[in-house]
C-alpha cells in the first residue's frame, strides 16, 4: 500500500478503521473509483465547491460529469505546493480503501462516521436565480 504516514488507527463500532497519508496520485484516483455515492456526497459537502464556482459550473445531475469535475477539484485541492500532492485515505479492515480527501479532518470526519449507514444521498445542486441549492 503506497502510505506514507498513519494519522488514525482506531477501532469504531467494532471495525479497524485507518487514515493514511498517502503521495501517490494513481492510489487517490483509485480509492476515488471505489467510492461509493455516499462518500461522494460527503467528499462534495467538505469541498463546498458552490462557494467557489457559478451555479451554471457546477454538476447538476449524477454521472460522468459529476464524478470528473470532484475527482479534478480532490486532485487540485491534494497540493502541498508547486509539485507535491497528498492525499488522506480511509481504510477499514472489513472493505479495504473506501474514502479520499485532500484534507486530514475531512478523512478523520468521514472515518469516524464510516460506520454510520445512512450517510446522505449524493447532493445535486438545483439551480435557481439565488444559486444552488442543496
Amino acid at each position: 500500500m503506497p502510505a506514507q504516514e498513519t494519522f488514525l488507527d482506531e477501532t469504531i463500532d467494532g471495525l479497524r478503521v485507518q487514515v493514511i497519508k498517502t503521495y501517490d496520485e494513481a492510489y487517490a484516483k483509485d480509492v476515488f473509483g471505489a467510492m461509493s455515492d455516499p462518500a461522494k456526497a460527503f467528499l462534495w459537502r467538505s469541498m463546498k465547491p458552490e462557494e467557489t464556482y457559478a451555479p451554471e459550473d457546477l454538476p447538476t445531475e449524477p454521472g460522468e460529469d459529476y464524478d470528473a469535475f470532484l475527482l479534478d477539484e480532490l486532485l487540485e485541492q491534494g497540493r502541498e505546493d508547486w509539485k507535491t500532492f497528498s492525499y488522506f485515505v480511509v481504510t477499514t479492515d472489513a472493505e479495504g480503501p473506501v474514502f479520499v480527501a485532500a484534507d486530514w479532518p475531512t478523512a478523520e470526519a468521514f472515518a469516524k462516521k464510516s460506520s454510520v449507514p445512512d450517510l446522505p444521498p449524493r447532493p445535486l445542486p438545483r439551480l435557481d436565480a439565488s444559486g444552488p441549492q442543496f
